[in-house]
């Protein structure tokens, strides 16, 4: 296939698409359970916990990419790393954060910063990661 095109079939029609329309059809097709094999049944129990606390905000949809997934609004808002006993969260954030939580943080831009919290069981989603989350998912809205 010249210039790497792939042929996609699909209802009996074909139709030729480059490779990283590819990689995004197979990105789009993966779902989240793959993040949580192998890990700690804890694991899973507290993405749930963060799924269902960030669903009170208003609705999320999780994008599961290739090392990650991500929770989008209109935007990504969050993105969770799963690891063999725990979630590597990581927020965006109108400013930086000073809490012992925060592990990680990196000015992504001039009023952007990501900002990484270790979750390790339930229970760490709390007040006060839950007004972190409710902050980030208010960036990722529509834009006025």
């Amino acid at each position: 296939m010249a210039g790497g095109d792939a042929i996609l079939a699909s209802a009996g029609s074909f139709a030729s698409v480059s490779a990283p329309e590819v990689i995004q059809l197979e990105s789009a097709r993966m779902g989240v359970a793959p993040h949580f094999a192998a890990k700690d049944p804890t694991v899973r129990a507290t993405y749930r916990r963060l799924i269902d606390v960030a669903r009170t905000l208003g609705p999320v949809t999780e994008e599961a990419k290739k090392t990650s997934i991500h929770l989008v609004r209109h935007s990504a808002f969050a993105g969770v790393a799963t690891r063999r006993s725990s979630l590597i969260l990581t927020l965006k954030s109108a400013t930086d954060i000073r809490s012992p939580r925060i592990e990680k943080r990196e000015q992504a831009s001039a009023n952007r910063w990501h900002l990484e919290v270790r979750l390790e069981k339930p229970a760490h989603i709390d007040r006060q990661l839950t007004a972190w989350l409710k902050a980030a998912y208010e960036l990722a809205g529509p834009r006025s």
